[in-house]
């Protein structure tokens, strides 16, 4: 019984930290077996949660009982992000020391609404965010705040941007009604992340709004074609408030032309956020400084330390140049907040919507005090060699072909093979894509089914296209060379049934 009547004691410490131990021999063994594990889940749509009763339990479970339920009914229904064979999306890693400093900020259970709710959370998470500042190159004169997502950093982002804009004060009179206000217009490439168009549809911009600009080859937008729109909509009687620069986009991780981007914007006083939210971190190599070329000039920049940074996932470090624009589109005090601690002292809720703040930042002070910038070079440096590794297979195999730049550390790639396709797809160039395309999803199909490893795909120029992005910490070579066989034996099996 763990009911009112239910008191502390020594036995419940003794089983939470028998419980504890438990739960830390299972994670070291899981981080040292992944193999027993296939990388996406086989469960069907409603298999765990009939698993479980449908009523909660009247009496209490001891920590055994939920121990095993986690390894026999929630453990199938988990796709295996920590897997050193996972790489779809964006690979990530929960480190050691991210998951030590997830463990003591549960523990500690604080709120860091106001500097006074918590001190060491306003304050570590300054020093944090000024280490990974220091580390990136970039000068003191953005203010940091940690948020969970590079989707909530962007959206931060423009709605300073759109405070930007004080004649047509919006926080005060809304959008909603009024015919004092012209179209608001965001300016993005073709490639850049969808979370931008989410958050013009929250800021009561519209989708409609959100200008997508062409790309070059290199699937980086085009600033020429930038300025042409931007000046077309003015003439219009439009009011362009923002544009967002990718550094490392989604599909490709290709880099816009940030400088460039950021004179145009100076040129007609536009917002300029930078979505670096993937490949910002590769700016900590000496040799990959450029990386964030043309951010000094911005007036945001995201990048996410759970994404290529090790710290378990969810960690966005976002910096803002104009602090006090960011504060006032958020800062709103009601009297059983004030505090007495006067304007010198930050209080987190005042630079964005959310009021309640976890301690985030000690799994990011911990990562990078406990790999020091020196570890931190040396993985991230690695996944570019591994990288390298899987780029020059495709090269060689002349049944694979790239289909974009490898800036960093993902590889997008697709099967054609030359021969073996019967001729009346041989001879149509229509077939012949349409062929591929199959193939493709066939392959990918075939490759996630094993277990052994998990890709995902993208379009480009419309054409079904296999991404290996390499980002896991415990991702050797061995890894790679794994699955360049998986994808030579699946392909031959996916061309048979042409055959």
């Amino acid at each position: 019984m763990r009911g009112t009547e239910w008191k502390h004691s020594k036995e419940e410490d003794e089983s939470f930290r028998r419980a504890i131990d438990q739960a830390t021999q299972w994670i070291v063994r899981y981080f040292n077996q992944p193999e027993a594990y296939p990388v996406l889940s086989r469960v069907k749509p409603g298999d765990i949660r009939d698993a479980f009763p449908n009523t909660p339990p009247e009496e209490g479970r001891n920590y055994d009982e939920l121990l095993e339920d986690f390894r026999t009914k929630i453990l199938p229904g988990i796709t295996h992000w920590n897997h050193p064979s996972f790489f779809a999306y964006f690979a990530i890693t929960g480190s050691y020391p991210g998951i030590l400093g997830e463990l003591l900020s549960a523990a500690l259970n604080i709120n860091g609404m106001l500097w006074r709710t918590s001190p060491a959370l306003t304050e570590i998470e300054d020093l944090s965010l000024d280490y990974l500042r220091n580390m990136l190159g970039i000068d003191e004169q953005f203010f940091g705040l940690i948020l969970d997502t590079a989707s909530t950093s962007s959206l931060i982002a423009m709605a300073a941007a759109r405070e930007s804009i004080s004649e047509l004060q919006i926080r005060e009179k809304g959008l909603a009604g009024r015919t004092d206000v012209p179209r608001l217009r965001v300016y993005c490439s073709q490639e850049a992340h969808s979370s931008i168009d989410k958050a013009a549809i929250v800021l009561g911009v519209g989708s409609e709004n959100v200008k997508k600009i062409g790309v070059d080859s290199e699937y980086r937008m085009d600033p020429s074609a930038l300025e042409r729109l931007i000046e077309e909509d003015v003439r219009k009687g439009y009011k362009p408030f923002c544009v967002v620069a990718t550094v490392g986009t989604t599909s490709t991780t290709s880099v816009d032309p940030v400088a460039e981007i950021a004179e145009i914007c100076m040129k007609h006083d536009l917002w300029l956020h930078v979505d670096a939210a993937y490949a910002g971190v590769a700016a900590i190599l000496p040799e990959k400084k450029d990386t964030l070329a043309g951010c000094q000039l911005a007036d945001s920049f995201v990048v996410n330390p759970h994404k290529w940074l090790f710290t378990p996932i969810d960690l966005s470090a976002f910096y803002c140049k104009r602090r006090s624009i960011l504060r006032n589109a958020f800062s709103l005090v009601p009297e059983y907040l004030r505090d007495a601690e006067g304007p010198d002292v930050t209080n987190l809720m005042d630079y964005g919507f959310q009021l309640g703040r976890r301690f985030r930042a000690l799994k990011l002070w911990m990562v990078i005090n406990y790999y020091g910038r020196q570890g931190l070079e040396n993985h991230i440096r690695e996944h570019m060699r591994l990288a390298d590794v899987f780029k020059a297979w495709v090269e060689r195999n002349e049944s694979f072909e790239l289909m974009a730049p490898v800036p960093f550390s993902t590889v997008c790639f697709r099967y054609r093979p030359i021969t073996g396709l019967p001729e009346d797809i041989l001879n149509s160039e229509e077939n012949r894509e349409a062929a591929f395309d199959r193939a493709n999803e066939r392959l990918l199909e075939e490759v996630n089914r094993t277990g052994k490893a998990f890709l995902s795909h993208t379009k480009l120029h419309g054409k079904f296209t296999l991404r290996c992005a390499i980002g896991n910490i415990r991702t050797r070579e061995s890894d790679i060379n794994n699955l360049c066989l998986l994808l030579q034996e699946k392909a031959e099996a996916v061309l048979a049934r042409f055959s």
